[in-house]
């Protein structure tokens, strides 16, 4: 029988996944490779119980897998379905042949027409474990390219062990990566939270336990924030997680969170980057989490330094910043009106700003 699949070839980049483990962008390329080992058109990675449209796949699925998520036929795809509990049960490799009794019955599922809308048909998915979570390599033949056989399924069987070490691997490196990062950022005063797609709390460091109150604060991994006009802005920001793909920017601007009691934490998020973007970690977004006092701490240092102000100085514009009126400043700083006029002038010169509008903007931008 003539089989697709180089089984040397097949070894060779087998041998080679670990790559993907410090550097998750690899994933593609390797399953390139895969799939010119085992005559396939293109490949995706899938999670069994959560297929998002950030998927790593080939170049060649891309517009395949963006009609997919668009028209939902992940929602009811008949392969996970069927597959899934084939997958669970122990066995490493299915195809159309183990999920359908006859070619008739496959074609007349809706997927197999979405699939010939690409020139696709038959597919193979090698499972793997990440953890608890059960994925699956799925390989895309075209209708030219023929089925999976039971010969080439075997030899594809062997890649099951090995992407399951390396999922495994990289799921924990990038849970170091992240750990890593939020202690860092720990050692220099600063509160973390490490977000996964889904918005649910992976990590997160002393400094933002040491925030977390009544108004802010984690439960079942969710961070729950009682001001419901926060939560709506946070609500943004999550869907917007689940929205764009990992390596796409967050385009997120600082959430505010006013508490009942004490002054208010600004939000501001960061990608995250490098092994910590492990598809199998899912890892997406790393929130820095400060209050007031201490932004208005690093603006007035930041004023110091950049343009020479005087600590009152400097005090005048973080005050006008924050919509004081002047003499309130003023009064908060325990200094004359007209002494407060005379450092408002000259922050005006040192920072070549004209108006208070001006210098409030260049305050904000050092936040």
């Amino acid at each position: 029988m003539v089989t697709k699949v180089d089984v040397g070839r097949l070894q060779s980049v087998s041998n080679r996944l670990g790559e993907a483990v410090l550097d998750p962008a690899m994933w593609p390329l390797l399953m390139e490779e895969i799939c010119s080992a085992t005559g396939a058109f293109g490949a995706g990675l899938l999670q069994s119980d959560v297929r998002t449209p950030d998927v790593p796949m080939t170049p060649s699925m891309k517009e395949y897998f963006k009609a997919y998520f668009n028209d939902h036929y992940d929602v009811n795809d008949v392969r996970a379905m069927r597959g899934v509990p084939l997958l669970m049960a122990g066995c490493s490799v299915v195809s159309d042949q183990d999920i359908f009794s006859s070619e008739t019955e496959m074609l007349r599922d809706p997927l197999y027409a979405h699939l010939d809308s690409y020139g696709l048909r038959w597919f193979a998915a090698v499972g793997f474990f990440a953890g608890s979570a059960l994925w699956g390599l799925s390989l895309q033949r075209t209708a030219h390219d023929g089925a999976f056989e039971q010969s080439e399924k075997l030899a594809l069987a062997e890649l099951s062990r090995r992407l399951t070490e390396t999922a495994t691997l990289g799921r924990a490196v990038g849970m170091a990566v992240l750990s890593n990062i939020t202690n860092a950022l720990d050692f220099i005063k600063k509160a973390a939270i490490s977000l996964d797609r889904f918005g649910a709390v992976i990590d997160t460091n002393a400094c933002a336990e040491a925030i977390f109150d009544d108004d802010v604060y984690v439960m079942n991994r969710r961070l729950v924030i009682r001001n419901w006009r926060t939560r709506t802005a946070f609500d943004d920001l999550l869907n917007q997680l689940g929205a764009t793909a990992d390596i796409a920017p967050l385009g997120v601007p600082p959430i505010v969170i006013r508490r009942a009691q004490k002054r208010p934490i600004v939000i501001r998020v960061l990608p995250v980057d490098d092994a910590a973007r492990s598809p199998f970690l899912g890892a997406r977004a790393i929130l820095i989490l400060s209050d007031f006092d201490e932004a208005e701490e690093v603006q007035r240092n930041v004023l110091c330094q950049a343009f020479r102000l005087t600590p009152s100085e400097a005090g005048i514009a973080v005050f006008l910043a924050r919509g004081k009126s002047l003499e309130e400043a003023a009064s908060e700083l325990g200094i004359a009106l007209e002494t407060a006029r005379s450092h408002l002038k000259s922050t005006f010169h040192k920072t070549k700003t004209h108006r208070q509008g001006e210098l409030v903007a260049l305050v904000c931008r050092l936040r």
